[in-house]
């Protein structure tokens, strides 16, 4: 063990926030200088062995594991603010980031400060070194970007010190850098067709991926057949209880509200008031009640029943930036991280319920997805779409995408524009054409989608970041 150690022997961090963030860019571009967040060799051995020379930092917490294809994202947030509404300190761990690396790493529902996070680095670099060093001479590749991310943000949170993190994993499961922990719940959402190329090309061999998080007892959201078949076996190998949303808790009643939707739940150990949930769409009420039940079991082991006033300020307060959020009005700007079919029609779904008006559509899709699935599910809820690009590496130049759009939507209803900046501008000027006259704000509007980059930087363009 290392970990005092280490911090003896580097100076914290100091400075100007400018300074600060100075050196984290620094760091950063180190990070990045390693194999990208998709490109990941499946072993576990260099994050294992990062955290045990670091003295094992993710047990000194209880635990929250979150793992599945869509929905991932919004209901460790939720979780999150479930526990914290109940007084006890909290560790987030989410990716990708939209706007900083620090919003990967959260405590008490904020974003690291950039002190405790060069803090953790001052660790958590030299540690890598080390395993690096290691794993070439033996033949293996260097700690990857996500596994070095992750083994930060275990140390991160473990210094803050937090109480309960609920984490999240990345793409996989099994081989995923967060699979280290020993969580007391797991949460499996939904599982659909997705990162393919490093998965598997069919349901069963990416739930056999997600499964790979269960130890004790698990949360499960809505499964089709395949994925279903695939998680009861994982259940029953492990020993571990299931409780599925729809039979051993549900939502019972939702109505759209003024900020978001009423939602009734049934909880593992009961039924729940009412409350206001601040994020659209059915989708969100079913990561709302995976989030509840994961919670219960944390906190009482699903024998007794959250606060209603914590339970009510969790859900009301609960945020999930980049998932069908308003970043401006008049025109109204949407902008949502759907970047596979299936999040695509929970996307659908929540637009046609909450914003029945006519819509712009903004996309840009990574080269690695079913653009032209993506945008066939698409096409019934935008009047015209704007094809562009975000600045990924990996995103489809925007004439290739432009002419799949094409053969979707027709010639007439797409406009390609290569620079994301002049798209979002154009964009929003068709809205206003079709605005006309009208002055309210929900007469018109932009929708951003296709990636979750593309999300992000529509919400840099418009000052969310």
């Amino acid at each position: 063990m290392i970990l005092a150690a280490s911090r003896a022997a580097v100076p914290p961090a100091g400075g100007s926030d400018e300074a600060l963030e100075d050196q984290i860019q620094a760091v950063y571009r180190e990070i990045l200088g390693r194999a990208p967040e998709h490109d990941f060799e499946p072993s576990l051995d260099r994050v294992r062995a990062a955290v045990d020379l670091l003295g094992d930092p993710q047990r000194t917490y209880q635990v929250i594991h979150v793992a599945g294809t869509n929905g991932k994202t919004s209901t460790a947030r939720i979780a999150e603010s479930l526990v914290r509404a109940h007084g006890l300190r909290t560790g987030l761990l989410t990716s990708p980031h939209l706007t900083s690396v620090r919003e990967r790493i959260a405590i008490d529902g904020e974003p690291i400060s950039r002190a405790a996070f060069l803090d953790a680095w001052s660790l958590v670099g030299p540690v890598a070194e080390l395993v690096d060093k290691r794993s070439l001479a033996a033949g293996g590749p260097r700690m990857s970007f996500f596994e070095v991310l992750t083994v930060l943000g275990f140390v991160a949170l473990a210094d803050a010190p937090v109480d309960m993190a609920i984490v999240e994993a990345g793409m996989g499961g099994v081989w995923d850098a967060t699979n280290v922990v020993e969580s007391s719940v797991q949460v499996i959402t939904p599982i659909s067709r997705d990162h393919e190329q490093w998965l598997g090309s069919s349901v069963e061999d990416i739930a056999l991926e997600k499964v790979g998080i269960i130890r004790t007892r698990a949360v499960i959201g809505h499964q089709g057949p395949v994925a279903a078949a695939v998680i009861e076996e994982a259940l029953i190998s492990n020993g571990a209880p299931g409780y599925w949303l729809g039979r051993d808790f549900e939502v019972l009643s939702r109505e759209v509200a003024v900020g978001g939707q009423m939602v009734h739940l049934r909880g593992l150990a009961g039924d729940y008031e009412p409350v206001l949930l601040s994020l659209f769409g059915a989708h969100q009420a079913d990561n709302a009640a995976l989030a509840a039940a994961a919670v219960e079991l944390a906190m009482s082991d699903g024998l007794d029943p959250l606060p209603g006033a914590a339970f009510a300020e969790g859900l009301e307060t609960a945020v999930s930036p980049g998932r069908l959020e308003v970043v401006q009005v008049a025109p109204t700007v949407l902008v949502d991280a759907a970047h596979n079919v299936a999040g695509a029609e929970a996307l659908a779904l929540a637009i046609e319920e909450t914003f029945p008006f006519p819509l712009i559509g903004l996309v840009g899709i990574l080269d690695d997805k079913d653009a032209e699935a993506l945008l066939g599910v698409l096409e019934p809820i935008v009047k015209q779409v704007v094809i562009s690009r975000s600045t990924s590496p990996r995103a489809i130049l925007p004439e290739v995408l432009g002419g799949v759009a094409r053969e979707v939507f027709g010639p007439d209803r797409v406009e390609v524009v290569d620079r994301l900046d002049d798209a979002l501008v154009r964009a929003i000027e068709l809205a206003q054409l079709d605005a006309g006259d009208s002055p309210s704000p929900l007469a018109t509007g932009v929708l951003a989608t296709g990636s979750v980059t593309l999300a992000a930087e529509v919400r840099i363009l418009l000052g969310r970041g």
